[in-house]
């Protein structure tokens, strides 16, 4: 049978625990979060200023061959890739970015490359370690426009044996006429250091990504190009559009031109073994 005096006393009892216990919780979640857009600035503020200070004083304590790296890497990784940067070396990460101390005995890479390159890096160094130092431009290189603008910087002070490059996802969209006139130029430039030259075939765009079917046949075509500079040029091909393909349904993250781990490793593996012969034909 139903009875009131109980109902009642049930219903006081939970609006009683609510208003004391359950409310002043509720409040003090709604202090933890940002109630509206400058606060939310304020904070990330706030938090990108503790990042920067604590990345300073870790720099402090290097020696003045890796300050000056640093530095370099902060002049040119930009608004997107340097706070991420600076977060895993204040939480103690290894990155493709990370300062090479050359062994003297072994040959010097350099690659050169945008996001996916930096993705396999340090893959690559591992599968090389013992066998060359190898280093990597200070930012993500995006197209060839950029390259024109910035290549002897990423160059740094040379004397580089040999010298992995590509540019062409961030060229999907470049006039073909102007992609090939690139591309030959900046080979006329890397041909003067003297060192090995590799290029890298980019690797696929999915036909579901965000951009559409046709950036698919866009990058195919822009691998044909390069591969007709490379071929007149003289200039290897380490053709990792070919190589990955196959591997695509596992290694690929989904409607995306990046790769998970194991894409990388295997992008690391392949970078590596071509660069291993390259250096075996010095």
């Amino acid at each position: 049978m139903f009875k009131p005096v109980s109902f009642l006393r049930s219903t006081l009892f939970v609006c009683l625990f609510t208003a004391f216990i359950v409310a002043p919780l509720w409040g003090n979640d709604k202090k933890a979060e940002p109630t509206n857009a400058a606060e939310a600035a304020a904070k990330k503020a706030e938090e990108a200023a503790a990042v920067n200070e604590k990345f300073a004083a870790w720099k402090a304590t290097l020696s003045p061959e890796q300050q000056e790296w640093e530095t370099v890497l902060e002049e040119n990784l930009g608004g997107f890739y340097l706070p991420i940067y600076k977060k895993q070396k204040v939480a103690g990460q290894v990155t493709a970015w990370d300062y090479v101390a050359d062994d003297p005995k072994l040959p010097r890479v350099l690659l050169i490359g945008d996001s996916v390159s930096r993705g396999y890096t340090q893959s690559a160094r591992k599968a090389l370690a013992g066998k060359a130092n190898v280093h990597r431009a200070p930012e993500n290189c995006g197209p060839t426009a950029t390259a024109l603008k910035k290549l002897d910087i990423w160059l740094g002070k040379g004397n580089w044996d040999v010298i992995h490059f590509n540019f062409g996802i961030h060229d999907r969209r470049t006039p073909a006429a102007d992609y090939e006139s690139r591309l030959q130029t900046l080979v006329d430039r890397l041909k003067k250091t003297g060192a090995k030259l590799v290029w890298a075939s980019s690797t696929p765009i999915p036909a579901d990504w965000k951009e559409g079917p046709e950036i698919k046949t866009l990058l195919e075509e822009k691998n044909e190009i390069a591969a007709r500079v490379m071929n007149k040029n003289g200039v290897e091909i380490d053709d990792l559009f070919t190589f990955i393909t196959p591997h695509l349904a596992e290694t690929q993250n989904p409607k995306d031109v990046h790769f998970n781990g194991k894409g990388y490793d295997m992008l690391g593996e392949q970078v590596a073994k071509h660069i291993e012969g390259s250096l075996k034909k010095n």
